[in-house]
């Protein structure tokens, strides 16, 4: 079967083409001609990548439309327009292919990324998973039994997806563009944990996953009192973390992990409550998360031998800031942190303005960068980063310019954390060149 994708270097879709490929499907698709960390993974495979236009669309194809590109967009607007061409949204087409095997959905406003990678690097290690992951990585086996997938909440789109058991690793607010409250946020996890077919294991420690109503069988999982798989003996170090597994107040085993970060913690959790119900000794789980080595743009780390740190994260969310900047001073706690951050959509900020600032007070010093994607920008909300940067006392705005790249490399040794769901990544490779340079 041939397959095009409208949008193909999106991070969802980038991962779902591999899927494809690697089952033997020919694929190619479209998107803008600027480089993505996603699209490495599809030019690995010689995947065809054409630049937007309407010429890519011809009768009796089929399309994978990305979740970003509206009904009006040219290529989406010409492929509906014929009646010869089967087309679907890119969370139809995975709630689609997850129907043919024993599937995994990994919810929550943050950590699913990691989380995801963390499941499916642990059922790898005892038997063939598929996975799916919104960092742009996917792969499956044709022998496959397992498949796990991030469920995004974003536009309720996970509601596609009928899982056969879901981790939801927290609530926090987000999307306020599209959920008109908390309220409607939280009943869109609880329809989504209404169509898990087995069991739901929750965070525990969030009262936000507490206070959901959940009829599926449910288990909470956390390192307070009160959750049905509870860690104990805890020891974390600048370099790892040991502790004990509970369930219901029986050792079910001792874990022995390479991370750093009580968010880690928290997600390895989930995973091992997922091996625990599905009869994995307790041992496997631990050698199969030993063998995580994380996910592509979650707290990437490159040490240089003259002290200087760059860390690269997703995080966009200000709980996400707050936990990354947390586990790089946990890390490395005699280092100044600068702290960097790339917005995206103004309604974000604009909502969450202070709970930003607060995060980002943490670190030692505070770079913000403008808004400058495509989607940033929201009717009825006028504001730039300034908004943000009026909320932090000695912050300074950053852009991709010889400037304010010196400005950041006049501040080394230092950790660099670069943080951003959008393309920061260029303005840290800027500031390593210009370091390099100055040597």
């Amino acid at each position: 079967m041939e397959y095009y994708f409208i949008g193909i270097k999106g991070t969802g879709m980038a991962s779902l083409a591999c899927i494809l490929y690697d089952l033997g499907h020919q694929i190619s698709g479209s998107d803008l001609q600027k480089h993505f960390f996603t699209e490495d993974s599809l030019v690995e495979r010689n995947i065809p990548i054409y630049p937007f236009s309407e010429d890519n669309i011809h009768s009796h194809m089929n399309i994978i439309i990305g979740n970003a590109f509206l009904d009006d967009f040219p290529e989406v607007r010409k492929a509906k327009a014929d009646p010869t061409i089967h087309t679907w949204r890119y969370h139809e087409f995975v709630g689609m292919l997850m129907k043919d095997y024993l599937s995994f959905g990994v919810a929550g406003s943050h950590g699913k990324t990691t989380t995801t990678g963390m499941l499916s690097t642990m059922l790898r290690n005892v038997q063939s998973t598929g996975y799916l992951i919104g960092d742009g990585t996917g792969h499956i086996e044709k022998d496959s039994k397992c498949f796990v997938v991030e469920a995004d909440e974003f536009r309720r789109h996970f509601l596609a997806y009928h899982p056969d058991y879901a981790i939801i690793t927290n609530a926090d607010l987000d999307h306020v563009d599209y959920f008109k409250s908390e309220e409607d946020y939280y009943l869109a996890y609880e329809q989504f944990s209404a169509q898990v077919k087995k069991a739901v294991v929750m965070f525990g420690d969030d009262e936000k996953v507490r206070n959901l109503k959940v009829n599926t069988t449910h288990y909470y999982y956390g390192v307070e009192d009160g959750n049905d798989f509870q860690a104990i003996n805890i020891e974390e170090t600048t370099k790892n973390m040991k502790f004990t597994v509970t369930f219901r107040g029986e050792v079910y085993g001792d874990f022995d992990l390479p991370f750093v970060g009580r968010h880690l913690l928290w997600n390895s959790l989930g995973c091992i409550a997922i091996g625990y119900l599905n009869g994995i000794p307790s041992e496997k789980v631990n050698e199969g998360l030993n063998a995580f080595k994380g996910v592509k743009r979650r707290f990437v780390v490159d040490e240089w031998e003259d002290g200087n740190v760059f860390i690269d994260d997703y995080a966009h969310h200000p709980t996400e800031v707050k936990v990354t900047i947390q586990a790089a001073i946990k890390r490395y706690p005699d280092k100044k942190i600068v702290a960097i951050f790339k917005p995206h959509r103004v309604s974000r900020v604009y909502y969450f303005a202070d709970d930003f600032a607060d995060a980002l007070k943490i670190a030692d010093e505070v770079a913000l960068c403008p808004f400058t994607s495509i989607d940033d920008k929201e009717e009825g909300i006028d504001i730039d980063i300034t908004y943000l940067q009026d909320r932090i006392p000695g912050s300074r705005v950053v852009e991709e310019d010889a400037g304010d790249v010196a400005y950041l490399a006049s501040l080394q040794p230092a950790v660099f954390l670069f943080m951003s769901s959008k393309d920061i990544y260029r303005l840290s490779d800027m500031v390593k060149e210009k370091i390099r340079s100055s040597r």
